[in-house]
């Protein structure tokens, strides 16, 4: 129905926007890695529309994992049919159709029901409306192992492959966008769930969507998938640097050159794929479609008016865009509590960083001075460093322990801290390496502090949670909140918001990060071993100018001619950038 999608934010930023935004037509991700979040919320709505609850107790080794996120999953599937029924037989079906894209052939209908109130046209619009589809993410490295005690538990029972599992048995038809790169074990785990499976006709219940960075990515991750027989419906690009939560950055190779390959080699990924994937149904003994299922490609990152939108989908035939930071000013789309969202909407670039607090190591939008980043500090100055870590979702280091803790957590910044102070390094050695251990945050309980803020929940700790915010870079342009008419009236151009004038094209804003990012690489402040030598940087710096390079030479068709200068001069500091 749209020509754009939300993206899963955080936990819980997006953890029931499928209940608000699919009856009206709109496809979004919620985030199914915290079951005690979902198990809280489904409590709360099910409270808010009168229907009943029955509570899944945590019981590691009862399944209570894979039981709760299937219920809430269930429970999502139930009100958003119920809800999107009430619309298209209700007064709302006319605020569904307005929401549509212009071009949309049911609001050229709808246009035409307007002019004539025909009966017959208007069962027609009702026979075509559909909801939006219901999305479910997991971040593949998220796959922490689970214990009774010190007895460790079967591998089915990881936190991704328990979510994967409760998702599968769920009465959802919907899809699973998998982010965060190849995990084979969880993507071998998925051929025990016929819900992934296509029929003859190329139709599955449950679809698969993949968050890659690059074609090569693309390629390899729906090969694998397709010799287990799974069919890769949606590959969705996003920006390295230029989307919100983990950054994931590529060797310097910009989102703009990434669209052009898969504008060229998309029939190449098809057929492709298509081969591998009839040879593992026939061995399988299971159904092969007559033809190929499509393939949509979607991309998502920093985008921010209608100009942009149509250049997505037009100069690159994208299926769909992502929106997601600006939607966090949206109060009737996502969950963030007023002094977030305040704070969120007053925000300029100063204010928004890529940060090293993610206890995965993995570079981290974060919006500054954010209250659990002060709470980290709190804990640290009353001598007590680091998060109880009620949750351990992001338990993986193993420095001073056997079993895998978070660093984040108690447990390890105490160990942490004191090897610091008995190390003998200088005060300034030693004041910078504390901050870097108190960088991190407790992201587990941080991201879904908003929604127990918005719900009025219980406390997920004794000592008091406290928010973690990922916005988008993007963020920065946008200043106020909004309704989800006047949002979607921007996206389609069809009555923008204002935005602070001195936000770059999308491309120059990623652009730019690059390069920001190029230079944090060098002095060691993110990055592994092999993103810091030498010969990486020299092929992340090949791929930047290839980029700009390729900017210069399509600047009418992009929109990029206010930047000719900057790109430019991007070209000229060539040399200077190779001595990084």
């Amino acid at each position: 129905m749209h020509r754009f999608h939300i993206p899963v934010m955080g936990t819980s930023f997006s953890v029931d926007t499928p209940l608000r935004v699919a009856p009206l037509g709109i496809s979004s991700v919620a985030s199914i890695v915290d079951d005690d979040l979902l198990e809280r919320v489904r409590r709360t709505w099910s409270e808010k529309l009168g229907r009943p609850y029955t509570a899944i107790p945590k019981d590691l080794k009862n399944d209570s994992r894979a039981r709760r996120v299937r219920a809430y999953m269930d429970f999502l599937a139930e009100v958003v049919h119920d809800r999107f029924e009430a619309v298209k037989n209700g007064p709302e079906l006319e605020r569904y159709l307005r929401l549509l894209p212009e071009e949309s052939p049911l609001k050229a209908l709808y246009r035409r029901w307007q002019a004539t109130r025909d009966a017959g046209l208007l069962a027609e619009i009702r026979r075509r409306v559909r909801p939006g589809r219901i999305e479910a993410n997991i971040m593949t490295k998220v796959d922490k192992p689970n214990y009774v005690g010190r007895e460790p538990l079967p591998v089915e029972y990881n936190d991704a492959h328990a979510a994967l599992r409760g998702f599968a048995e769920s009465r959802v038809e919907g899809a699973l966008c998998l982010s965060a790169g190849l995990n084979p074990r969880l993507y071998s785990y998925m051929a025990k769930f016929k819900d992934f499976f296509m029929d003859e006709a190329g139709r599955a219940k449950k679809e698969i969507i993949l968050k890659v960075s690059d074609f090569r990515s693309a390629l390899t991750q729906g090969k694998f998938l397709a010799k287990k027989g799974l069919w890769v419906s949606e590959y969705r690009l996003e920006s390295g640097l230029n989307c919100g939560g983990h950054a994931f950055a590529t060797p310097g190779m910009l989102i703009g050159p990434i669209l052009e390959e898969f504008k060229r080699r998309r029939a190449e990924l098809v057929e492709t794929l298509w081969d591998i994937y009839k040879t593992a149904l026939k061995k399988l003994k299971k159904p092969v479609p007559k033809a190929p299922p499509p393939i949509r490609i979607t991309a998502q990152g920093g985008v921010g008016n209608a100009f942009e939108q149509r250049l997505l989908t037009e100069e690159y035939g994208l299926d769909s865009v992502g929106w997601g930071s600006p939607f966090l000013l949206v109060p009737e789309v996502t969950v963030v509590d007023e002094a977030t969202r305040t704070r969120l909407s007053e925000a300029k670039e100063k204010d928004l960083y890529l940060s090293g607090a993610s206890p995965l190591g993995v570079p981290f939008h974060s919006l500054k001075d954010a209250p659990m980043a002060r709470k980290m500090w709190e804990w640290y100055e009353s001598g007590k460093p680091g998060s109880p870590c009620p949750k351990g979702h992001l338990e993986f280091d193993t420095e001073f322990t056997e079993k895998p803790i978070c660093t984040a957590s108690r447990n390890y910044q105490y160990r942490k801290l004191k090897a610091i102070e008995e190390s003998g390094m200088p005060a300034d050695e030693k004041r910078a390496a504390i901050e870097r251990v108190l960088e991190k945050q407790c992201l587990c309980v941080g991201l879904a502090e908003s929604a127990h803020l918005t719900f009025n929940l219980e406390p997920q700790m004794p000592e008091g949670g406290a928010v973690s915010v990922c916005p988008g870079p993007n963020l920065a342009y946008f200043e106020g909140t909004y309704t989800l008419e006047e949002m979607v009236d921007h996206i389609y151009g069809r009555k923008s918001i204002p935005t602070d004038p001195a936000r770059p094209h999308v491309f120059v804003k990623e652009l730019r990060l690059y390069q920001d990012y190029l230079k944090d690489l060098e002095k060691g402040r993110f990055g592994s071993e092999k993103e810091q030598s030498p010969t990486y940087r020299r092929t992340y710096l090949e791929n930047l100018v290839a980029g700009a390079h390729y900017y210069l030479e399509h600047l009418d068709a992009l929109g990029l001619g206010p930047w000719r200068e900057e790109l430019e001069s991007i070209l000229r500091e060539t040399p200077t950038l190779a001595i990084l």
